[in-house]
């Protein structure tokens, strides 16, 4: 007897469940306490979710266990992170509160469930801000103040994080079930957030395929068309095997090293970035293979045997010099430590190697998990330096102050991810850390508040330079100071770190706050002479005006002078502004992207605007959506609408002010189609780098113009020690048509880069 839909997914959810048990015993012996609590947590879950499917049409409960899964196998953690992560949806979604999870599971429980459960209404944000002053509810984005509601738990306890990625992994790894719009909107904000942040906790794997999955979905036809491109060098993978692989593991066997031989094909996102970074095709990629040699050795010997392993590859092949990497003496600021060496096979291809012992690579594997998991086995033990928590403590400041936007707060976070780092070194010769392109002013706030206050220069390798020089690593820094120096506005564009931009801050708001009354009383009198009111609607109006975030930003510059009567005469209209005169604004439009020049395949020449390229949703179909002037989409690029102000903007999908408001702003997407079987001309824009030789701009015109028979709108050329840089602002018909003109200047002599711009 055939079983039923509901008996194959009742088999179904108890399969998923069992292997989720085996993982977890696989990573470590559960207590009986462990097991009995995840199969409670598992019981409450699947009654919560009874019923209830995905888009995909599973029973819903298959998704927080697949979380569940993901977390143990993945990320390698235990029993707290496998029983939040199956109730993670459960407040959410159901009737199940957050009080009756912390009486059954604890409070650590309860408070990474919190961390992870959205925000559904404006209401909850004005009752969590602390400041009655942010109570202003029409400008709150509701997704950045659950982005910043994350990234608060995340300083508390960090699973939560950990359960956002994994759950938002799975959730990309499914996305194929959900609308169109829905997928760029869940991929915009992937790429938006949780990839930087992936990258920032060293999940290395989990930020690879999150960066597959976001290309996939937003650059559907490029991925596609190099996902096939990789699968056609198998071969080379084999002749890669025998002339590059078998020579290493034998001299490794020879030397009695016990290692562990790995190798893997870039990825798909990875070609990409490089062919739009170095302005080449995918057959110009050199570096497509990388192997990974991991050694069996204990702690005191890692880096003398990771260093042996150098010694013995690049003896058998020649290292590219530029591309070495020592990162097991000056580990990453997530805590990666690995050696890399670049090396030239007998075939011609650049092969990357890392070099690691076991440990290194499991942190490498598991990232800023790894540290957290060796603590909760190790409680008693204290660690020094640890580069996470340290981290976390310098982003908890900036990310509980309450008198700034989600939005901003999101926004400083995200600078924090990527930073690359520098070491420098104290008069004394301990070593600080700081992010590249610190300057001396954030070297002084990193050492003292009061010294930074009070910084005017320092000594840099014994040389005077000034507060905005730019440090680099090795340097030796001693901070000059001055009793009369205290902090101004300049100050805060010359310092690159949130720590000394925060007490710049606060040293200015401490400054103001002297201004205050006075500012207040100048104000009511210039209000009186001008026969104004002075009530809070005017203060309103007046920092809209001025571009102030509060009142006493507007008051201190009342009582310094930096507003005048005349401003505020202006402000309210009492008077206008004195015009600006822009002698090349004649010239301005022939190299601006947003210029709205009439062209004659898509205007009439009387201005009268014609059907767009365009095609929208039904509902949409009474406002005529306009090209994106930030991207310039042409056809054949995937494209969608976002609603700005009454207008229908249509973007390029991949575009990266596209995906940063929808990431914000998911409801503001519309669905957009190009209109076929019209020959249309859209204006676009390459940059151009090549050697400088006689001859070389006749050459780019010629193929522009008489091989790809293109019209030319401006070009801009200048040439400096031999290379010449250049734009070139052109009309041209489809995706297909630009890619060819890439690739044909590509091979004109000399060229060295194309890129699209």
């Amino acid at each position: 007897m055939e079983p039923t839909e509901q008996q194959r997914e009742s088999q179904l959810i108890e399969d998923k469940y069992a292997e989720l048990l085996a993982a977890c015993r696989q990573n470590r012996n559960l207590t009986q306490e462990e097991q009995d609590n995840i199969f409670r947590a598992f019981t409450i879950a699947r009654n919560a979710h009874e019923g209830i499917k995905r888009k995909s049409g599973e029973p819903y409960i298959l998704h927080p266990l697949s979380v569940a899964l993901i977390a143990v196998r993945e990320v390698g953690l235990g029993p707290t992170a496998v029983i939040s992560a199956i109730l993670h949806d459960v407040v959410e979604d159901t009737d199940i509160t957050l009080e009756e999870i912390r009486i059954i599971f604890g409070e650590r429980i309860a408070r990474i469930v919190d961390g992870v459960t959205k925000i559904n209404t404006i209401a909850r944000i004005v009752d969590n801000r602390h400041s009655p002053t942010n109570q202003i509810a029409s400008h709150l984005s509701l997704q950045a103040e659950n982005y910043r509601k994350i990234l608060l738990a995340m300083c508390n306890d960090v699973y939560v994080i950990f359960i956002k990625l994994c759950d938002r992994l799975h959730n990309m790894r499914t996305l194929s079930s959900m609308p169109d719009t829905k997928q760029i909107a869940i991929a915009s904000e992937t790429q938006y957030l949780y990839i930087p942040i992936a990258h920032r906790l060293g999940l290395y794997n989990i930020k690879t395929e999150l960066e597959e999955l976001v290309m996939k979905y937003t650059n559907p036809s490029t991925y596609e068309e190099i996902s096939h491109k990789l699968e056609g060098t198998t071969a080379d993978v084999e002749r890669l095997k025998e002339c590059f692989t078998n020579p290493i593991c034998r001299l490794l066997d020879q030397n009695g090293l016990k290692y562990q031989f790995k190798s893997r094909i870039k990825s798909v996102y990875s070609c990409w970035k490089k062919m739009q970074n170095k302005g080449v095709d995918f057959d110009e990629i050199y570096d497509l293979f990388a192997v990974r040699i991991i050694l069996d050795v204990p702690p005191e010997r890692e880096k003398a045997e990771c260093f042996k392993v150098y010694a013995i590859i690049s003896n058998l092949f020649p290292p590219n010099p530029s591309r070495f990497r020592d990162w097991i003496t000056t580990p990453k600021n997530n805590g990666y430590e690995s050696l890399h060496i670049t090396v030239m096979t007998p075939i011609g291809r650049w092969v990357e190697v890392q070099i690691r012992s076991q440990r290194m690579d499991e942190l490498a594997e598991k990232g800023m998990a790894a540290h957290f998991l060796y603590k909760e086995a190790h409680p008693d033990e204290h660690i020094e330096g640890n580069p996470v928590e340290e981290w976390l403590q310098q982003i908890r400041a900036s990310l509980e102050n309450s008198e700034k936007s989600a939005l901003d707060l999101v926004e400083e976070f995200k600078e924090t991810l990527y930073t690359k780092e520098i070491y420098l070194f104290t008069p004394k010769g301990e070593t600080l850390r700081l992010p590249s392109r610190s300057t001396v002013l954030d070297f002084a706030y990193a050492i003292h508040t009061q010294l930074g206050n009070a910084c005017m220069g320092a000594k840099v390798n014994a040389k005077v330079v000034p507060i905005s020089y730019v440090l680099h690593s090795g340097e030796q820094v001693q901070i000059i100071t001055s009793r009369k120096t205290q902090p101004t506005e300049e100050w805060l564009a010359i310092a690159t770190t949130t720590r000394a931009k925060e007490h710049i801050k606060d040293s200015l708001r401490l400054q103001k706050r002297e201004h205050l009354q006075s500012g207040m009383v100048k104000y009511a009198s210039m209000m009186r002479e001008l026969d104004l009111e002075d009530t809070a609607e005017s203060h309103r109006r007046a920092r809209r005006y001025f571009n102030l975030g509060t009142n006493l930003d507007l008051f201190y510059r009342i009582d310094t002078g930096a507003i005048t009567m005349s401003d505020l005469s202006q402000c309210f209209g009492l008077s206008k502004k004195a015009p600006k005169l822009f002698f090349l604004e004649p010239y301005k439009h022939l190299f601006d992207v947003s210029a709205t020049e009439d062209h004659p395949e898509t205007e009439s020449e009387d201005n009268e605007t014609t059907h767009s390229p365009f095609l929208l949703d039904k509902e949409y179909s009474s406002i005529v959506p306009e090209p994106a002037p930030c991207c310039k989409p042409i056809q054949g690029d995937e494209v969608l609408g976002i609603m700005e102000n009454g207008k229908i903007w249509v973007h390029r999908t991949n575009c990266p002010e596209a995906m940063h408001t929808m990431s914000i702003h998911k409801e503001r997407i519309i669905r957009a189609h190009w209109r076929k079987g019209e020959q249309l001309s859209f204006l676009t824009g390459i940059s151009i780098t090549a050697i400088d030789r006689k001859g070389m701009m006749r050459d780019i015109t010629r193929v522009i113009s008489e091989q790809m028979d293109l019209n030319i709108r401006a070009t801009t050329f200048e040439s400096t020690e031999g290379v010449g840089r250049g734009i070139v602002m052109l009309y041209v018909h489809s995706l297909d048509n630009l890619n060819n003109l890439m690739h044909n200047l590509r091979r004109i002599d000399g060229v060295e880069n194309v890129k699209r711009i």
